[in-house]
């Protein structure tokens, strides 16, 4: 199975930091987060191929210099087409089906358990999604005014799964998105009608951490959390930054 990392977009919301350096180039654990996100796909023996989308005439230059010969498996750098989530597939060969990795979400995510579940679903798409979340803060249970019980940081059962930016995605989706024209929205040009015609299963990853990130002072933030994840996501190599 190929790796798809789409590492494009603008970045708006990690400014300035994304001023001078693509999104995916941000600083996670000492290292770029589509650095975790390579590593972790090399590691996997369900991977077989790296293609990594990114505006390669803009920053995204900077992914190819860095990355071109990187780890044990073939990377093939595609253009980023500015055709919307969807529509940016239309431009990578892509025999089979594959993973899409949304790069600024991190986690160790159980490769070959998301394929298996893919492939036992008989479904046309699989995404990673989460029915547990760890809160950020503490929450407090308040009677008439006053705390009556504290919890510090709970981990909150969600009322719905929340979707993580990862998929395992086969050719009926290719097949669609190279029926539009235009830019299309893999989510909800393609993956919500998929979706309501029963074809897209979800590969909960249990008590895994997850994070979104979104821009620096999130990583910072979650300064642990990003070491917990990195740490399990594999790594090469001495750290050349810090958070």
């Amino acid at each position: 199975m190929i790796g798809v990392i789409m590492a494009g977009g603008r970045g708006t919301r990690a400014r300035p930091f994304t001023d001078h350096f693509p999104k995916a180039m941000m600083p996670a654990g000492g290292r770029p987060v589509i650095e975790h996100v390579i590593n972790h796909m090399d590691a996997s023996d369900a991977i077989s191929d790296i293609v990594i989308i990114a505006d390669l005439r803009g920053m995204g230059a900077q992914i190819r210099h860095r990355y071109a010969g990187y780890g044990s498996k073939p990377i093939t750098f595609v253009q980023d087409s500015g055709s919307g989530t969807g529509g940016d597939l239309r431009h990578a060969d892509i025999p089979g089906d594959f993973l899409l990795w949304f790069c600024d979400n991190l986690c160790a995510l159980n490769i070959r358990g998301m394929a298996e579940r893919y492939r036992e679903s008989g479904a046309a798409a699989c995404m990673a999604v989460r029915s547990r979340r760890p809160e950020e803060t503490g929450f407090a249970v308040v009677s008439g005014g006053m705390v009556v019980r504290f919890q510090e940081k709970p981990v909150l059962e969600l009322p719905y799964c929340e979707c993580l930016g990862m998929y395992i995605l086969g050719q009926a989706v290719l097949d669609r998105i190279r029926d539009m024209r235009g830019p299309v929205n893999l989510s909800y040009d393609i993956l919500q009608d998929m979706a309501s015609e029963g074809g897209v299963a979800a590969y909960d990853i249990g008590d895994a951490p997850w994070l979104d990130a979104e821009s620096p002072a999130v990583l910072e933030r979650n300064g642990a959390t990003v070491r917990s994840i990195t740490s399990a996501m594999g790594a090469r190599g001495p750290a050349r930054t810090r958070i």
